[in-house]
């Protein structure tokens, strides 16, 4: 009985210790930068997301972001270039199973499987076009769904939450 105590005690904690990874997002900025200097931003050609429908909708979500700050898409000449990336990783994990009764050799067993599941790393970057000067960036790590539309919302999620910390500003007014 107290080694299944002991075995579940440890199938807790790891199971803690893996969920305060999973769905980490962290955005950082220049503090130096003037924010309200900013009225446009473009794509960077390349940005690197292999699924092409994620990519679309990712960066639509970005778009929105950006214009709900006032900010304004062009295609050239743009005050900030924005680039996203999508790295994933296969990760593994071991997990055992204690079965059995009774106290002493022999009277207990143990089977241990391996868990494989992949880890996806969003970045979102903001460049100054004028001094090609990263200003800002967005960064999200989390275990990715095998379906396709849990997946997107994850990312959309995601992208919010990165967003929730950008620098307010109210953009100065066109000429």
């Amino acid at each position: 009985m107290r080694r299944v105590l002991v075995s579940v005690s440890l199938a807790i904690i790891l199971l803690s210790s893996v969920g305060a990874r999973a769905d980490k997002v962290t955005s950082d900025y220049d503090h130096t930068v003037d924010f309200s200097k900013y009225r446009t931003f473009m794509w960077i050609e390349g940005s690197q997301v292999d699924e092409p429908f994620m990519k679309d909708r990712i960066m639509r979500s970005v778009t929105d972001h950006l214009t709900s700050r006032g900010l304004r898409q062009v295609h050239d000449g743009a005050d900030l270039a924005i680039g996203v990336h999508l790295a994933t990783e296969e990760k593994h994990t071991w997990e055992t199973y204690y079965s059995g009764s009774g106290w002493g050799w022999g009277s207990s067993w143990s089977t241990t499987e391996e868990k494989i599941y992949q880890v996806g790393t969003l970045t979102v970057d903001l460049f100054d076009t004028k001094t090609n000067k990263l200003v800002w960036q967005g960064v999200s790590t989390d275990t990715l769904s095998s379906r396709p539309e849990h997946r997107s919302k994850d990312y959309l999620k995601s992208v919010a939450k990165m967003f929730r910390a950008f620098p307010g500003w109210v953009p100065a007014e066109s000429n």
